[in-house]
C-alpha cells in the first residue's frame, strides 16, 4: 500500500518519519485487520445467501405439494395465499441478494482507491502538524526579533529566490532534472491538441506549500510578507489581518413552488420577486471579483521573461477563475443600478479591485484590478440567458483586457458559456463548454483553449480542457492540458508534423506534437471544512462579503436583503429584496421622466437616458475597439477622505 501511495503525496515535502517504521506498520495491520473482518463478513453473508437458497427451495416445494392435497376450499385458499407470499418473499430474497452483490462489487472496486484516499489524507495531516510546528518555532524567533532585533530571523533572511523570474525553465535544485536532460527526453507523440497532457510548473516559494497544506489564506497573507517585502516584525503586526473562515450553515428551507406562481398573478414577468432560495449570499460584483483567487499566476507572469511563457499563465488565469463554480448552484444576487464592491488586498497580495453596476438593462458590470506587482486586469461583462427546457445556457459578453507594466504586453479574451442541467427535475450541476482565445496584441501569439462540454459517452475525464500556445506566425511552442475545476499543466513542443489523414483528406489530418515532460502550472485551492454547508464557498468567497470599515455606502456589503440572508433570515431577507427592487424601479421612472423633460426642451425630441457610471467612464477602447465601460479613477482617493457625498442612495 505504501508503494502504491507514493504518486499520491506531494514531490516537494520529503516524507516524515511518521510515515515509516512503526507507524506504517501500525497502520498496514490495522488496515489488514480490518479487510479480514470484512472477508469474514462477505463468507458469513454467502453462507446465508446459501442457506436462504436451500430453504426456500423447500418451502416451495412442501407448499406445492400440499397444493395437490385435496382440502376444504378455505384451507386450499389459505395454502394459496401463503404460496403467494413465499414467492414474493423468495422474490424480495433474492433483490436483496442481488443488491448485497452489487454492492460488494463496487466496494472491491473503489476498495483501492479509497485506499490510497485515506493514506494520502494522513500523509497530509502529517505535513501539516510539521509544519505548524516550524511555523511556531519561527514565530518564537519572530517574538524575539520584535521585543529586541530589527532584522529577521536567520530561516527567512534571505528571500532571493523569490527575487528572479519564474520562467517555465526553474532553476534545478539538487535532485530534480536538468535542462540538458529534458532536451534529450521525448513523450510519446500526441495527437491534436485536445489530446495533450502537459504543463511545466515552476518550484515556487515555500509560501504556495504552506499555503496549500494549511488552506490558511492567513498563513499564505504572512509567508508573502516575509518572502515579498521583507517587512520587519514591527511592521507585520500592524498589518495582520485575520479575516473570517467560517458563515452561518445554509438553512434547509423548502421551495414552495405554489406560493412563487401566486405572486405571479396579474403581474408583469420583470416586477416577479424572485425568492433568496434560489440564490447564494453574494453580489454577481463579488463572483466577479473570485476571478482573482489565483492571482499569483498573474504575479508569476509579471515576471516572465518570455512573453509566450508569460501567455502560458495568462492562460492558466482564464482556466482557473471557473475551479469556483463547479458546485456553486446558487445564483448570484443581480447587482442594483450603481452598486459597487470593493476589494482591497493591497497589504496582503499588492492588489485592489473596484466592481461597478453601471448598466442594469442589460445588465451589465464594470471591473477594474490595479497590482503592485506590475499588472492591471479589466473587464465589463454583460449576462446573456437562453431556457432550453431542461437546461439554462449563460453566455457572458465582454472582453476581458490584462496588460503588464514591464513588457507593455496586452493580453485579451473572452469567457466561455455556462450551463446550469436539471432545472425542472433532477440535482442541479454546472458545466463549461466553448473555446477560448488568449491574444497577445503587441506580439501576436495566441493561445487556443477548447472547454470540453460533458457527454454521457465520451471516455474522456469530464470537464477537460487542453490548448496550444502559438507565436505570430503559427508555430506551437506550448501545449495545455487539464481541467477547469482542478488543475492546467503545460509542456513545450519540441518537434511537430502534421500526421497522415483518413483516404488522404486534407481535412481530417491531425497534428502530432512531441513534448517534454508536463509539469504543473495552476492548482485547485481545497476547499474550507464545511464548505457544502457554506455553499461550497472558498476561502476567498467566505471573506467577501465580510464587513469592512470605510467602504461606499453603496459596496455590496451593505446590501440589507444578502446580509439577511447570510444570516439565515430568509423571509425577511424576501421583504427586504422586494423592497430594493421596487425602490431601483421607482428611481428608473424618475430618471425617464427627466429625460422626457429634456427631450421635449431639445430640438430632436427623443429621450435619452441620463445615468452615468460614478466611477467608470464609456468610452471606445483602443485596443479592441469595442465601446465599453473604463475606469476614470477617483475611488480610492475617496476612500482615504472618507467623502462619499457623491454616491447614491440606492439600499
Amino acid at each position: 500500500m505504501q508503494a502504491e501511495s507514493d504518486d499520491s503525496g506531494d514531490d516537494c515535502v520529503s516524507s516524515s518519519p511518521l510515515q515509516s517504521g512503526q507507524g506504517s506498520g501500525t497502520r498496514n495491520s490495522e488496515v489488514q485487520s480490518t479487510l479480514r473482518t470484512l472477508g469474514s463478513k462477505v463468507e458469513d453473508l454467502s453462507t446465508c445467501n446459501d442457506l436462504i437458497a436451500k430453504h426456500g427451495s423447500a418451502l416451495q416445494r412442501s407448499l406445492s405439494e400440499l397444493e395437490g392435497v385435496r382440502l376444504g376450499g378455505d384451507t386450499g385458499d389459505k395454502i394459496r395465499q401463503v404460496t403467494e407470499r413465499a414467492t414474493l418473499f423468495r422474490i424480495t430474497s433474492n433483490a436483496m441478494i442481488n443488491a448485497c452483490r452489487d454492492f460488494l462489487a463496487l466496494a472491491q472496486a473503489h476498495s483501492k482507491r479509497w485506499q490510497k484516499a485515506l493514506q494520502a489524507e494522513r500523509e497530509q495531516r502529517v505535513r501539516l502538524e510539521e509544519t505548524l510546528e516550524q511555523l511556531a518555532k519561527q514565530h518564537n524567533h519572530l517574538e524575539r526579533a520584535f521585543r529586541g532585533a530589527t532584522v529577521l530571523p536567520p530561516p527567512l533572511a534571505n528571500p532571493a529566490g523569490d527575487s528572479k523570474g519564474e520562467g517555465m525553465g526553474y532553476e534545478p535544485r539538487k535532485g530534480d532534472v536538468s535542462d540538458e536532460d529534458d532536451e534529450n527526453e521525448f513523450f510519446d507523440a500526441m495527437e491534436d491538441v485536445p489530446e495533450f497532457i502537459t504543463v511545466p510548473w515552476l518550484a515556487t516559494a515555500s509560501v504556495t506549500m504552506l499555503f496549500r497544506l494549511s488552506g490558511s489564506s492567513y498563513i499564505h497573507w504572512f509567508w508573502s510578507k516575509v518572502f515579498s517585502y521583507h517587512l520587519c516584525p514591527c511592521q507585520m503586526s500592524s498589518l495582520v489581518r485575520k479575516r473570517r473562515t467560517r458563515i452561518p450553515d445554509k438553512p434547509n428551507y423548502s421551495l414552495n413552488l405554489w406560493s412563487i406562481m401566486k405572486n405571479c398573478i396579474g403581474k408583469e414577468l420583470s416586477k416577479i420577486p424572485m425568492p433568496v432560495n434560489f440564490n447564494e449570499p453574494l453580489s454577481m460584483l463579488q463572483r466577479l471579483s473570485e476571478d482573482l483567487e489565483y492571482h499569483e499566476l498573474l504575479d508569476k507572469a509579471a515576471k516572465c521573461q518570455n512573453p509566450l511563457e508569460q501567455l502560458c499563465y495568462v492562460a492558466a488565469f482564464s482556466v482557473s477563475s471557473y475551479s469556483t463554480t463547479v458546485h456553486r448552484t446558487g445564483k448570484p444576487f443581480n447587482p442594483l443600478l450603481g452598486e459597487t464592491f470593493e476589494l482591497d488586498r493591497l497589504h496582503e497580495f499588492g492588489y485592489r479591485s473596484l466592481c461597478e453596476q453601471v448598466s442594469h438593462h442589460p445588465p451589465a458590470a464594470a471591473h477594474h484590478v490595479i497590482s503592485k506587482r506590475g499588472w492591471t486586469l479589466r473587464q465589463e461583462i454583460t449576462l446573456a440567458s437562453k431556457f432550453r427546457g431542461k437546461y439554462l445556457s449563460i453566455m457572458p459578453l465582454g472582453t476581458i483586457h490584462c496588460i503588464f507594466e514591464k513588457s507593455n504586453n496586452h493580453y485579451t479574451w473572452k469567457k466561455v458559456t455556462t450551463t446550469v442541467h436539471n432545472i425542472i427535475v433532477g440535482k442541479l450541476w454546472i458545466d463549461q463548454s466553448g473555446e477560448i482565445d488568449v491574444v497577445n496584441h503587441r506580439t501576436g501569439d495566441r493561445c487556443h483553449l477548447k472547454f470540453a462540454p460533458y457527454s454521457y459517452f465520451s471516455r474522456d475525464v469530464a470537464r477537460k480542457v487542453t490548448g496550444v500556445v502559438t507565436d505570430k506566425d503559427g508555430k506551437a511552442h506550448f501545449v495545455l492540458s487539464g481541467t477547469w475545476d482542478e488543475k492546467m499543466e503545460v509542456s513545450r513542443v519540441m518537434q511537430s508534423s502534421r500526421g497522415g489523414g483518413e483516404n488522404g483528406t486534407e481535412g481530417k489530418q491531425k497534428t502530432v506534437y512531441q513534448t517534454l515532460r508536463a509539469r504543473e502550472l495552476w492548482k485547485k485551492n481545497p476547499l474550507p471544512e464545511g464548505a457544502e454547508t457554506m455553499y461550497y464557498f472558498s476561502l476567498l468567497a467566505l471573506t467577501l462579503n465580510e464587513q469592512e470599515e470605510g467602504v461606499a455606502p453603496t459596496d455590496s456589503r451593505r446590501r440589507p436583503d444578502q446580509r439577511l440572508m447570510e444570516q439565515g433570515h430568509w423571509e425577511e431577507a424576501n421583504a427586504e429584496k422586494q423592497r430594493l427592487e421596487e425602490k431601483q424601479r421607482s428611481m428608473r421612472r424618475e430618471r425617464e421622466r427627466e429625460a422626457a423633460r429634456a427631450a421635449s426642451a431639445a430640438e430632436d425630441g427623443v429621450p435619452q437616458d441620463n445615468y452615468k457610471a460614478q466611477w467608470f467612464e464609456r468610452t471606445e477602447d483602443p485596443t479592441t475597439g469595442e465601446v465599453t465601460h473604463i475606469y476614470m479613477g477617483g475611488y480610492w482617493e475617496a476612500k482615504e477622505q472618507a467623502s462619499w457625498d457623491m454616491c447614491p442612495d440606492i439600499f
